[in-house]
């Protein structure tokens, strides 16, 4: 019997923790993880379909577990996730090597599918979408660490023309907030100070009669828990009782990461994004007014079908008014099976370059702009990791998720420390650690 596991993933949070919850249910059949892919029985790949390039580099590993395979035929070789449930028989046709594909509401066959493989070498794939499937009694296997991915929601219902995520994840469905209560008292135990609520549409959790904001508060009620984060919402679903419910508790971030996507109300509506620049900007003032000092970032999708330079305009337009704290910017990917693949007028790549780069430069002003802000304020910083650029200093967030540069002094990993800002460099702020006694003068 093959006990050894390796699990690569791409993509995006969700991917992180669908590949927690494979690993949870391998180690409860008596799997171990490999410390190296050559070591290992299983190796899996969690794949991404969102964007071209993510599945270039998904065919890219594959070909590097062949080669290892060449060496180790009886290793077995599994594709899970969105790209598994796009290209479904496609990817035994054109990577035969391949042992096992799965869709991602086809996890909890797992176990028992590796068995089946052993026994008749058959390759098998599983890609059934389900209406019901939440995992809400399978908790997953995390390392130690700082942040808690919890899945609170599978799917999608919103159907942007541009997305395959409909397609490859299936429609919306929740799981109950005792569940998810239960595995946030779970990664407490284990931990964990930062818990962040994942979902396609994380504010459209409905479960039963409970909504969001509900969900939200009991989170945040869970003893133990320091931190909350929640991505990614949709513009559409923002509303008052979930912003005064992140206004009442000090352990939910001030921070909102809001996708406006595109700045022009006709390429709005080609992408069925259900909302208008007007509304979008608006809420952006309805946020900032009900919570002072808010983190607000944003996705940007540049040349989309048919945007013309004076629609791309008025996205830097809708940018210099909102003046996000970041963005997420990304040139257009096609992706057969969504409607807009079915559009015509496809804008060239010099144009999309060009464009995304005109965004990027903006955003970076918009950063440094906003980040000034914070210079000269003391800001709660949670330390998560050492700083890329110096072993002698520590990088962490604050709560509206700005990353902060400064001195590790007797800080260490976890801790919640204060921090004077004294510069904006770049996307990221410098300060000087407030030692407690200095802490309880101030």
């Amino acid at each position: 019997m093959h006990k050894s596991y390796f699990i690569e993933t791409f993509g995006c949070q969700m991917n992180i923790a669908d590949s927690e919850l494979v690993e949870g249910l391998l180690q409860k059949e008596g799997f171990k993880s490999a410390d190296d892919i050559n070591n290992a029985d299983v190796v899996f790949v969690n794949t991404c379909a969102i964007r071209e390039h993510a599945e270039e580099k998904v065919h890219s590993q594959l070909g590097r577990y062949n080669l290892i395979k060449k060496h180790k035929p009886e290793m077995i070789i599994g594709v899970l996730g969105c790209m598994a449930q796009n290209l479904k028989d496609d990817i035994l046709e054109s990577r035969p090597y391949v042992d096992i594909v799965l869709g991602p509401d086809s996890y909890r066959k797992l176990p028992e599918i590796l068995n089946r493989k052993i026994v008749h070498q058959k390759s098998i794939v599983d890609t059934k979408l389900s209406r019901y499937e939440v995992y809400g009694d399978l908790f997953p296997s995390r390392n130690e660490g700082i942040n808690a991915w919890i899945s609170i929601m599978r799917g999608c219902d919103k159907f942007c023309t541009f997305c395959i995520v409909p397609f490859t994840r299936g429609r919306e469905r929740s799981r109950s907030i005792t569940s998810i209560v239960a595995e946030t008292e779970q990664a407490v135990a284990d931990g964990f100070v930062e818990m962040t609520l994942l979902g396609q549409n994380v504010n459209s959790y409905k479960h039963e009669n409970e909504g969001f904001a509900e969900l939200l508060e009991a989170v945040a009620d869970v003893k133990g828990v320091k931190r909350i984060r929640y991505t990614s919402p949709h513009p559409q679903d923002i509303n008052s009782e979930l912003l005064d419910v992140m206004s009442a508790h000090d352990s939910i971030c001030n921070y909102i990461h809001l996708p406006l996507q595109a700045g022009n109300n006709r390429i709005l509506q080609r992408m069925n994004r259900t909302y208008t620049k007007e509304h979008f900007i608006g809420l952006v003032d309805y946020i900032r007014d009900i919570l002072p000092n808010v983190g607000i970032s944003t996705d940007i999708i540049v040349g989309f079908p048919g945007e013309t330079d004076d629609e791309f305009k008025e996205t830097l337009d809708v940018m210099k008014k909102v003046k996000f704290d970041s963005a997420f910017t990304f040139k257009y990917s096609l992706r057969p099976g969504t409607k807009a693949s079915e559009f015509s007028e496809h804008i060239s790549e010099k144009i999309k370059k060009d464009r995304l780069q005109c965004i990027i430069e903006l955003q970076k002003q918009h950063t440094l702009e906003r980040n000034r802000e914070n210079v000269g304020n003391v800001e709660t910083v949670l330390v998560e990791k050492e700083s890329k650029k110096s072993p002698t200093h520590w990088a962490g967030r604050t709560d509206s998720n700005k990353w902060v540069i400064f001195e590790k002094g007797n800080a260490k990993i976890k801790d919640f420390v204060q921090v004077l800002i004294t510069a904006a460099k770049g996307v990221s702020l410098h300060g000087d650690l407030i030692h407690k006694e200095e802490a309880h003068a101030l």
